[in-house]
């Protein structure tokens, strides 16, 4: 079989089954594969794949129909530039997330103690420790799988970060730092089965924010406060239509947050600072 006949046979398949982009997906798929660029995959259409490149490429087709994420399938997803891995039960990182990394990098200063909270897989700290290598940066997740996959990367990636599984800010106790950021669950319960098949698959705990949305962004706004040194700095990631329902959870001793856009011109970052003393 020809790689443009293994294309036409994974478009008509993954398109039956209502794959969105299927076929950046299917040029993906095959790439790695053949462990070339997507964009390879144009000038090779009368080249003809072994069996066991056309079935590995077949296996991640019936995967990819099933509604199985990409990046899950290919183990990897980037962010601000670099591969970061992935697997089934860790929160795929978006392209949205990158205004909130890029806001928190503006405002880190060398030395600085910054917590990534609810890590995932990690993109968030350890991208910001790439950029600002004198700061010492400390990520925190409940899930496993998360804690392991956010080590895997740093490791992968060199960066040096104090990685700790537990409950929101429980690990930390008795720590204190200069910017929190997080990417917290605030998808609303009842929207949860709504939710794109490729969404669904990945794990609830790291988007379930409870009946209204906003149960993570209480608990971290009112859980916070010991841990922000005076004058330090919280960020959070918002959802679709939440910046001023989570404007508004936000009181003294918190300054008045300000709102910053994602690149598609939607309101993303939540960013307000502790008094200082």
């Amino acid at each position: 079989m020809t790689i443009a006949q293994a294309l036409k046979a994974a478009l008509a398949h993954m398109e039956q089954a209502g794959v969105p982009d299927a076929t950046h997906d299917a040029r993906s798929m095959l790439a790695n594969v053949l462990s070339v660029e997507p964009v390879q995959t144009l000038l090779m259409g009368s080249r003809e794949l072994t069996d066991e490149q056309s079935a590995a490429f077949f296996r991640f087709v019936e995967r990819r129909a099933s509604r199985e994420p990409l990046q899950y399938i290919l183990g990897a997803a980037y962010f601000m530039g670099n591969a970061f891995l992935v697997k089934p039960g860790v929160l795929i990182p978006r392209a949205d997330t990158e205004a909130l990394c890029q806001a928190a990098i503006a405002l880190t200063k060398p030395g600085d103690h910054v917590l990534d909270l609810c890590c995932g897989s990690g993109c968030l700290g350890i991208s910001l420790k790439l950029a600002c290598p004198q700061a010492v940066v400390y990520a925190g997740d409940l899930s496993s799988d998360a804690v392991e996959m956010t080590a895997e990367n740093a490791s992968r990636l060199n960066a040096v970060v104090d990685i700790r599984q537990g409950d929101l800010f429980a690990p930390f106790f008795g720590l204190a730092f200069d910017l929190i950021i997080s990417n917290p669950p605030y998808i609303p319960a009842n929207e949860l089965p709504a939710l794109q098949a490729e969404v669904r698959q990945e794990p609830a705990l790291a988007l379930d924010g409870g009946e209204d949305g906003l149960l993570f962004y209480r608990r971290i706004l009112t859980d916070a406060l010991p841990h922000l040194k005076p004058g330090g700095y919280l960020l959070l990631e918002l959802g679709d239509r939440q910046a001023g329902a989570v404007s508004a959870l936000v009181s003294p001793p918190y300054l008045p947050p300000r709102v910053e856009k994602d690149l598609s011109g939607l309101p993303r970052v939540l960013i307000t600072r502790k008094a200082p003393s």
